[in-house]
């Protein structure tokens, strides 16, 4: 009885099986309720109405039980008041009045009238039911208690009242019937049996005192429904405390967790593969709920502690020092301490306190051995281990899955618990699949790269000026004499290192001449200079091995061992070349250089990149190496930034700034030098001017900034489709020059359509065939002229010539028809 409504999932169109099932209630229930008014019998119609009046006061009133689905309408229990002490015809009308009354009142949305014909269906057929159970025949001639009757009776109710709407809710999701039943309806039994109870007190007080203390059960059951909804309430209260509490827990979680991303970025991947990992080896080895809630929260909070490390020894390229490890060591004692004033209701504490502790006992901090170690703890260092050796990090590279897991397993009974490698080994292939499914979520990001600018200066004031960098003094070198020798080469070294990288402006020579003084008093194997440009360093000067490796990287700032000088500010002595991002990323490539020093490059505005030498030697380099070129770095660093600007300005001078093709100045130099060329070796030059027919309608249609990407892609086109040797310029507004040495005229002629078909391919690219064209003209020397000049109006005047000819007849370079069969093969960039 209003049970649809709780229970009903299905849309508006319900399938073929299930329309016809609530049809055919529908039909029966309105059958019944035809059969109880043509066989109206009201022997006391007063008892009757106050029945019915009570009964309508109750509509509204729910029974619900947190955790249950659906609920129950108290109106029920006076429909088992009808069954006992009211005839079958008013029984089935008391019953439909009130579903009538419950499917309109107390409801957020109005029920559709179907769900209405449906519910009154199912009432009618369950009251028929209920009253035809009780006064059956068969149970009147054996004298069955009264009880017992209304047992049977309320059983029916209860079957005839919920089967409908579980048969109807099945057929329209396809879901299993027993399993929709027991959800939704099982929970209501015991208050079908304390509804019969009442009723039956109610029915024996009608025979005892008369049918006016009925009346008396509407207070009553009012209190008792008050008492237990605020019972309920309470319950509901409690339950969404304990919720809110629970939430709060994790949301304190997965914040803590935020924080320890925002100190090391390499850790989110880290703990969310780790979490899964430590999870399923602890279902397997049974740990108890808590166990469990405490090792998913330690092995998303175990490096927490990591907050109270230095960020330039968490993300160090390289070894660590002796007194670095000692600072890295506190983060578990650090991590326990903060978990501690979180009051985790499961044991977090000891897990992330001991995560670092071996099966022997040669870990940190405490020395704890075998059992003394939770369990939990033991599960998080293995699983830390091998996720750590499968993966990328600052001071080595990733080893194979298959490799790391050997790693952990030789070290089984040593450093970890041998129980916990033996799960580990069996599943970590399934294990990883699983990680690497469900690790497909983008982490929170915090606002770590937004620049601040309101604030002058801190309280304290800025600072005057920076230390320098701590360097130690020179090593002895056999005796005082030969100290003295190489303090003096390496004083020369430095003084010409220092005059030489003032004498030029260009890059390159700044650069190579520096490579060659460098290798004299710092002996190394390849060297790179990288530049920083935008969020990226590139290679400006590379020497030495591994030459067209490093040629081809381009590494993020802050990524690898460059990557980190340049973010940090800070040097590193011998690091792992290995770890720059890129260099040795194929598996099949070799590299024999073993260790790395390399120093940040300042200039005036900042870092302008990282000088970098390589050695095949493991820690090949001294501290007097490093000790240089900390010397010399703020020079080179000042006299890169200086060239690099220089080059900058030179190349504007001649660089087109929108296409990023030479400039008419630029070309008329190269012209000027092309045709000198042609008259010493008698060589043959073709001139072509090309200019975009119906540019000035792509501008006023689209926009300017449309026109640019048009002029950007038809001139990268030209390029591709040009020789090397080949020069494409950019004269102004939609016009170019393309210079072709050793062209004759029977090579332009398949030139100008190569052309042609690049501005078709453009057009149709971004304006769906849009008719942009080209108009072209040559101009070939000798014959057409002796200078730049004298050449250049003989093409740009036959490039007008063709321009009027298209005017005269539109349409016919279209898109469609001019396109030729080889122009697929042209690429556009």
């Amino acid at each position: 009885m209003g049970l649809y409504q709780d229970m009903s999932a299905t849309s508006q169109r319900l399938p073929i099986k299930a329309l016809a099932f609530v049809s055919l209630v529908c039909v029966l229930g309105m059958a019944a309720l035809v059969w109880a008014a043509v066989s109206w019998n009201s022997p006391d119609l007063f008892k009757f109405a106050g029945i019915l009046t009570i009964a309508v006061f109750s509509v509204g009133a729910r029974i619900s039980v947190p955790g249950a689905a659906g609920t129950l309408p108290l109106t029920f229990l006076f429909v088992l008041l009808g069954v006992l002490d009211l005839t079958s015809s008013e029984t089935i009308v008391l019953a439909v009045v009130l579903t009538l009354g419950q499917c309109y009142r107390n409801q957020r949305a109005r029920p559709r009238a179907e769900q209405v014909l449906f519910n009154i269906g199912v009432m009618a057929l369950a009251a028929t039911g209920a009253t035809w159970v009780y006064h059956s025949a068969w149970m009147v001639t054996h004298h069955v208690e009264s009880a017992l009757r209304l047992a049977a009776a309320t059983g029916a109710l209860f079957v005839l009242n919920t089967m409908p709407v579980v048969l109807a809710v099945a057929l329209a999701e396809e879901g299993p019937i027993f399993t929709i039943w027991r959800e939704f309806c099982f929970w209501s039994i015991p208050y079908y049996v304390g509804g019969a109870a009442i009723a039956q007190l109610a029915s024996y007080a009608d025979g005892v005192l008369g049918w006016q203390t009925v009346l008396l059960i509407g207070p009553v059951v009012y209190l008792i429904y008050r008492s237990y909804r605020l019972y309920v309430s309470r319950l509901e209260n409690e339950k969404k405390h304990a919720e809110a509490v629970s939430a709060l827990h994790l949301r304190t979680i997965e914040a803590l967790a935020l924080a320890i991303e925002a100190k090391d970025h390499t850790t989110h991947d880290h703990l969310a593969r780790v979490q899964i990992y430590a999870q399923e080896i602890g279902r397997e080895l049974g740990l108890t709920h808590d166990e469990m809630e405490a090792l998913r929260t330690a092995s998303l909070l175990h490096d927490i502690g990591k907050l109270a490390v230095p960020e330039h020894i968490i993300s160090k390229p390289g070894r660590l020092t002796p007194e670095e490890f000692d600072k890295m060591k506190i983060h578990p004692i650090v991590g326990a301490e903060i978990l501690e004033r979180v009051q985790f209701p499961y044991p977090v504490v000891p897990i992330v306190r001991a995560h670092h502790e071996k099966w022997n006992g040669a870990g940190y901090p405490c020395g704890l051995r075998g059992e003394e170690i939770p369990i939990g703890a033991r599960i998080l260092a293995a699983v830390d281990c091998l996720d750590a050796l499968a993966t990328d990090r600052q001071y080595r590279k990733a080893l194979p899955l298959d490799e790391a897991m050997k790693v952990v397993q030789k070290d089984a009974g040593t450093a970890f618990d041998p129980r916990v490698v033996e799960v580990l080994s069996r599943r970590y292939v399934e294990l990883e699949k699983l990680a690497k499914a469900q690790n497909n979520s983008e982490p929170a990001k915090l606002s770590t790269g937004v620049k601040v600018t309101r604030g002058l200066a801190p309280a304290a004031g800025f600072e005057k000026a920076a230390p320098s960098p701590e360097v130690t003094t020179p090593e002895a070198h056999g005796d005082f004499l030969s100290s003295i020798a190489a303090a003096r080469q390496e004083v020369q070294a430095l003084f010409e290192i220092a005059q030489d990288l003032g004498n030029s402006l260009s890059v390159n020579e700044t650069l190579s001449v520096l490579g060659v003084r460098l290798r004299r008093i710092v002996p190394h194997d390849a060297l790179v200079i990288w530049v920083k440009r935008d969020q990226l360093l590139i290679p400006e000067y590379v020497s030495g091995e591994d030459y067209r490796l490093f040629s081809a990287l381009e590494i993020p700032i802050g990524e690898g061992l460059s990557g980190w000088v340049v973010e940090n500010r800070k040097p590193v002595l011998n690091g792992n070349p290995s770890v720059e991002p890129g260099y040795m990323s194929d598996p099949a490539r070799v590299s024999t250089l073993r260790s790395a020093v390399a120093v940040p490059l300042e200039g005036v505005s900042g870092v302008v990149g990282a000088l970098t030498l390589y050695h095949s030697a493991s820690d090949a380099f001294t501290k007097d190496h490093l000790r240089i070129l900390l010397a010399t770095s703020s020079k080179i660093g000042l006299s890169i930034e200086n060239a690099l600007r220089f080059r900058q300005a030179e190349s504007s001078a001649t660089t087109d700034y929108l296409t990023n093709l030479p400039n008419a100045r630029s070309l008329f130099l190269q012209l000027d030098e092309e045709l000198s060329k042609g008259r010493r070796d008698d060589a043959p030059l073709a001139v072509m001017v090309l200019d975009l027919d119906g540019f000035k309608q792509i501008n006023d249609r689209y926009g300017h900034i449309e026109g640019n990407r048009v002029l950007r892609a038809v001139g990268n086109g030209h390029k591709s489709a040009c020789r090397k040797n080949d020069y494409v310029a950019r004269m102004g507004g939609d016009e170019f020059v393309i210079l072709l040495p050793g062209a004759r005229p029977h090579d332009v002629e398949a030139k100008t359509g190569q052309l042609r078909a690049v501005v078709t391919h453009v057009c149709r690219e971004m304006f769906s065939g849009e008719a942009l064209t080209a108009s072209v003209g040559t101009a070939h020397f000798p014959q057409d002229g002796a200078d730049a000049e004298q050449i250049l109006s003989e093409a740009d005047r036959r490039m007008y010539k063709e321009k009027a000819v298209h005017r005269q007849r539109p349409g016919v370079l279209s898109a469609s028809r001019r396109m030729p069969e080889w122009s697929a093969s042209v690429r556009v960039q």
